[in-house]
């Protein structure tokens, strides 16, 4: 059957059958991610509103911070209303060109992730150790063009992974185990060879991730050099507070991906699939959840700017 035409081999849909193994806690599973989603898209929609009517918030340090806000409610709407369907209502089809539209967009948005991370270590980088010439290195027309980078780079190196899940042929059936087309998940369905696809994809985690990652490194030596080479106590813990909110953006990101790659390379087989299938989940709803509360709790700015558009929207309200 493997022998025939793959274009004849490919299938109108696939069934994505959620959790395996927990099939009857579904309804209780999709609850904690229903929630996660509502804060993830109130959280990420007020910070964006927040930073574009704010003058006090138009700063490059922002301008990122909005970029990644943007970039996590798309990712997190990208898969988590599906998820919801699945979980609560049973409805497992997802047409196949859909489902490798949900792919590339995944993986490009979490690329897209990692890359705004990383130009947010390097505007702090630039903001610790050249604080003079801040303003004229980070200008708009930068920002723009390091946002549009950033973006072309998950475009460009994600847009294979549909092509290459797309040659091969399905005469396995059609059921993913998994509550969202993952590249992977997708692939192991064929009875194809897709060594190509695991190999591409490490590639792509390779220049995406590890790239990024070295750079995060790279930057944070050289704020952590500049700031230890500072006089006062305090200017030092003033400086290296700019960074706390980013810290903790970076451990909420890295720390479930780092766990998922791992374990599915290195330890697969000794840890149940659902385990898998959950942390994947996290991994992506973890960022758009708890970045806003990290940034509003961390951020001066931030809560200052809440408050100033409270008062505002209440004397707003008051006058009317």
């Amino acid at each position: 059957m493997c022998g025939e035409n793959s274009s004849s081999l490919t299938p109108g849909f696939f069934v994505l059958n959620g959790v395996p193994g927990l099939e009857a806690a579904h309804p209780w599973i999709a609850l904690p991610f229903c929630f996660m989603y509502v804060t993830a898209v109130l959280g990420n929609c007020g910070l964006i509103h927040l930073i574009g009517h704010e003058e006090a918030l138009h700063r490059p340090m922002y301008y990122f911070l909005a970029l990644l806000s943007f970039t996590d409610v798309t990712l997190c709407t990208t898969t988590v209303p599906n998820m919801l369907c699945i979980l609560w209502f049973n409805l497992k089809e997802i047409d196949f060109n859909a489902c490798l539209a949900q792919m590339f967009f995944v993986h490009m948005l979490t690329g897209m992730e990692s890359g705004v991370l990383m130009l947010m270590a390097l505007d702090r980088y630039v903001a610790i150790c050249y604080p003079l010439r801040y303003s004229t290195i980070l200008t708009n027309p930068v920002i723009a063009k390091a946002g549009l980078a950033t973006f072309l780079r998950g475009v460009l190196l994600i847009l294979p992974f549909a092509f290459l899940t797309k040659r091969l042929p399905y005469c396995r059936g059609n059921s993913i185990p998994h509550t969202y087309c993952d590249h992977m998940s997708v692939a192991k369905v064929s009875c194809g060879n897709f060594k190509v696809n695991a190999i591409y994809g490490l590639l792509a985690a390779l220049l995406i991730g590890g790239f990024d990652m070295f750079c995060i490194t790279v930057s944070y030596t050289m704020i952590l050099r500049a700031v230890v080479s500072l006089s006062s106590a305090e200017a030092r813990q003033k400086a290296f507070g700019t960074c706390t909110s980013h810290i903790c953006a970076i451990v909420i990101t890295y720390v479930p991906a780092l766990f998922t790659i791992f374990t599915h390379r290195f330890g697969g087989q000794n840890i149940p699939h659902h385990v898998h299938i959950l942390i994947a989940n996290l991994y992506l709803m973890l960022p758009p959840t708890l970045n806003p509360i990290v940034y509003g709790v961390k951020t001066k700015q931030i809560r200052e700017g809440v408050i100033k558009l409270f008062f505002k929207e209440k004397d707003v309200l008051v006058t009317k």
